[in-house]
């Protein structure tokens, strides 16, 4: 596990741009978070370190968002699907050629790939937060690795 503090809404943002530029095809981070912690804004800054030039926004409504970038991102948004048996393609999102951001993604742990970064966030002050990452497998464990140098 590993742990980061951000001081502010730009720590946060430079962060999601680091891990960017070390994100390749089939990448899967999980995000976990109360409402207001910061989920989508690290992942707005995650899919500009991508190279997504829309504007990208949480995908409540619609589960899933895609986006072109210098590599393909898929925000997914799972929310909704508490309590819910359905399958909607995950091995195809997965295990494309995206990198693919799961909000609430406990709610389908059981669909997730094995092999991914975790990422909790919790909310210390006004725009201070608290990074939890927990890497699953060593390609997540060397990049988290090189993030905190």
């Amino acid at each position: 596990m590993f742990e980061k503090i951000m001081n502010s809404l730009e720590d946060t943002e430079q962060f999601a741009l680091e891990l960017a530029n070390l994100l390749k095809a089939q990448d899967t981070i999980t995000l976990e978070g109360d409402l207001g912690a910061g989920k989508t804004t690290f992942t707005k800054a995650l899919a500009k370190g991508l190279g997504v030039t829309r504007t990208v926004n949480s995908p409540t409504f619609t589960i899933v968002k895609q986006y072109e970038g210098r590599l393909p991102f898929n925000h997914l948004d799972v929310y909704r699907l508490a309590d819910s048996d359905e399958d909607l393609g995950w091995d195809e999102l997965f295990y494309g050629d995206a990198v693919s951001v799961v909000e609430w993604a406990h709610l389908i742990e059981q669909d997730l790939p094995q092999e991914r970064l975790g990422i909790e966030i919790y909310r210390i002050g006004e725009n201070e937060r608290r990074f939890v990452l927990t890497p699953r497998g060593k390609r997540y464990e060397a990049l988290c690795e090189e993030l905190m140098k």
